[in-house]
């Protein structure tokens, strides 16, 4: 039977619950466990599929068609296991089933209530994720801060699965904020006592609190937080701010945490073997004096989030590539006119990541323009990819009012459309993982070395056959295409140096050990020129 491991925040959000628990996977594994991962995200939503990215940064999707909380990104990148819909509950989920089985007769006429129902259907999905997935160990990251009144079920839920599971299978870990005041001149433990005598008084007591912090933590501080909050000294762990954030599992190695962990849930395990991760920062660090400029031109750029895991893949590849990847975040908004050479002098690569409709779009399809004018290596995802046609066929192909439905739905020539089912009904959205066909001799086909990959998708809008013939004769090569029903999935430009864009997100697959080949060639490209 799985152990269970809860991690809770307190005193503010944003403390890196996620990367904590994220990096305690990544030891477990190094040892030799079979973990996975659950984010439980309190919001009413069903998921972060229909919220705006500057509400929730990006929706991550797995292999399965699950529209995910970041974390989850997180999750994968840091354990390198493809994770599944059951790895992210909300309360929209939770409550959702809850009254839909009080509809169809389920609970026998009784008066449903937040307890026993709520929190027996979150017992139920935590204990199915460790079954789903046959872990040894399943760490669960509870969102929010310990003191929400919609986290309340959840934290009642985990407190409950002591009780039920028994002392040794269950584990909490509280992260929490150790604050430094500047005027003072030193660090301040007030904050973490408090959160956890709020975690307290609802019945959990953290065996281990990870304080997120500026400056080292002395023995003083540590025995402090160790007397106050009634736990061993060696379990108040460190967590400073990294440099680079696959820094941290290294630096929680150094303390411990895996180790106090197997001790508390009594469990044993091999041998920690993270050289992986010691070469990978080690590469990190000396790449810092090579810097390739990538623009990465979108939407929500104010919030960089909005955007992570394409971020993380370029840096990924970077370490690859021996180089450090500088970001240069540009709003397409800002792209008017004549204006885009200005904003994009000097980059060495271009980046036009999924986004959705409204302003900016005109602005995405400027810069498209000047890297297939300019020679600059240019990548495409999703939106991106639509964009790029559109761009080809208005300055190529001589359409100049062709776009897409989406953006402009009486569009003349809708080179990108929504298509119909045979029954007239609207395509539905393509969500998680499809096979991709790629064209022989192609560029794609050489990045990845096979005939069909697996990527992960999240669209609804497609290349409009009815314009492929006219889009092929001007010189655009559709080099990877949905096998059986034959819809484009990437386009690139023989004639380019690097011209490359795919309706699926490859970013959703790059992991720090494995970037993913399409960001490789994409920043090998870009720190050639």
């Amino acid at each position: 039977m799985a152990k269970f491991i809860f991690v809770t925040g307190g005193v503010v959000s944003s403390l890196g619950k996620g990367i904590t628990a994220a990096s305690l996977g990544c030891l477990l594994k190094s040892r030799g466990l079979k973990v996975t991962m659950q984010k439980i995200d309190p919001y009413i939503n069903v998921d972060p599929g229909n919220m705006s990215p500057f509400q929730h940064g990006e929706v991550f999707v797995t292999d399965d068609g699950a529209e995910c909380d970041l974390d989850v990104g997180h999750y994968e990148r840091f354990i390198d296991e493809n994770l599944k819909k059951s790895s992210n509950i909300t309360s929209g989920k939770i409550y959702g089933t809850v009254i839909n089985k009080e509809r169809t007769g389920q609970y026998g006429g009784a008066t449903v209530q937040v307890i026993p129902h709520v929190t027996n259907e979150i017992k139920e999905r935590i204990c199915q994720v460790a079954h789903d997935n046959n872990a040894d160990v399943a760490i669960v990251e509870i969102g929010g801060t310990v003191g929400d009144i919609e986290s309340l079920p959840f934290l009642e839920a985990i407190r409950q699965l002591k009780t039920d599971l028994g002392r040794d299978e269950v584990l909490y870990i509280h992260v929490t904020l150790v604050p430094y005041l500047k005027m003072a001149g030193e660090l301040k433990t007030k904050p973490t006592q408090h959160s956890v005598k709020e975690l307290r008084s609802i019945g959990i007591q953290p065996d281990i609190i990870v304080c997120r912090t500026t400056y080292p933590l002395s023995r003083e501080i540590r025995e402090k937080i160790a007397l106050f909050c009634d736990i061993s000294q060696k379990a108040v762990i460190e967590n400073l701010d990294a440099e680079i954030l696959y820094e941290v599992p290294l630096m929680m190695a150094q303390q411990g945490l895996d180790e106090i962990a197997l001790s508390y849930l009594c469990l044993e395990a091999g041998q920690r073997d993270i050289s992986p991760w010691e070469e990978l920062v080690q590469r990190a660090k000396e790449n810092g004096t090579i810097r390739t400029t990538i623009a990465l031109v979108g939407k929500y750029v104010a919030l960089h989030d909005a955007y992570l895991s394409v971020a993380e893949a370029l840096h990924h590849a970077g370490i690859s590539q021996g180089t450090h990847r500088d970001i240069r975040w540009i709003n397409s908004h800002d792209l008017k006119g004549h204006s885009a050479g200005q904003h994009l002098a000097g980059v060495q690569g271009i980046l036009i990541p999924s986004g959705f409709r409204g302003p900016g779009v005109e602005g995405k399809i400027k810069a498209i323009q000047y890297a297939r004018e300019n020679k600059i290596p240019f990548l495409g995802i999703s939106l991106g990819m639509q964009m790029a046609v559109v761009e080809f066929a208005r300055h190529v192909c001589g359409l100049p009012q062709a776009h897409s439905q989406y953006h402009e739905p009486a569009t003349p020539h809708p080179v990108i459309h929504l298509p119909r089912l045979k029954d007239g009904e609207e395509a539905p959205m393509c969500l998680g993982r499809a096979p991709v066909a790629l064209k022989p001799g192609s560029h794609l086909h050489t990045i990845y070395g096979d005939d069909v990959i697996y990527e992960r998708h999240r669209h609804r809008y497609q290349v409009n056959e009815d314009y492929r013939h006219l889009l092929e004769d001007k010189g655009l090569c559709f080099s990877g295409h949905t096998p059986g029903v034959n819809q484009v999935a990437a386009v690139e430009l023989p004639s380019h140096p690097f011209f490359l864009a795919t309706i699926f997100h490859p970013e959703f697959k790059s992991r720090p050990t494995r970037p993913h080949p399409i960001f490789k060639a994409f920043v090998k490209a870009a720190k050639g020129l």
